[in-house]
């Protein structure tokens, strides 16, 4: 009886012990488990900033697009000189607040849309320098919207489109 006592203390030990051992690697795969949780988080910063990065670009291109310039900016009482410089204004600043971006899309990424500032800074000049320096700003949003319908110009479609592209390459 003595040993039959001895035994089962022995195997509520064991029991014991056991126990204690399940309980201590549920706590070590609880804290792997978090651990990993943690590096995918990392690992899932820059992905995130990338997106972001596609976003603003995204609307970068909207914003500064030829015919969404026209329609934002309004023309009334101003000269085509001043409804020129805004125009180049808004591109300029927008692209500043944008620049931060380039950290985050690839080079050519980056160049469709330094390329793309370029050209309707340079599409807003060429027109506004065929208008007399008196004629309203209405006549260059005329002629601008012109250009666009009958040259199928914007560059902004195109840019969007590989802004697309490459942000669902992340996926």
């Amino acid at each position: 009886m003595i040993l039959l006592d001895a035994f089962q203390d022995g195997e509520i030990a064991v029991m014991f012990i056991l126990l204690l051992a399940i309980a201590w690697m549920l706590a070590e795969f609880k804290g792997m488990k978090e651990e990993i949780r943690d590096r995918l988080d990392i690992k899932n910063e820059p992905l995130r900033l990338r997106l972001q990065a596609y976003e603003r670009l995204t609307v970068f291109a909207e914003r500064v697009s030829l015919k969404n310039l026209v329609a934002r900016i309004p023309y009334v009482g101003l000269s085509v000189v001043d409804l020129q410089l805004a125009f180049l204004e808004n591109i300029r600043t927008e692209y500043e607040y944008n620049v931060s971006q380039q950290v985050y899309v690839s080079h050519n990424m980056w160049k469709a849309i330094g390329n793309l500032k370029d050209q309707n800074i340079y599409i807003i000049n060429q027109i506004a320098a065929t208008l007399p320096s008196h004629s309203s700003g209405l006549e260059l949003s005329k002629r601008l919207l012109e250009y666009l319908s009958t040259k199928n110009a914007d560059l902004s479609v195109v840019v969007l489109e590989a802004l697309q592209f490459e942000a669902k390459k992340i996926f």
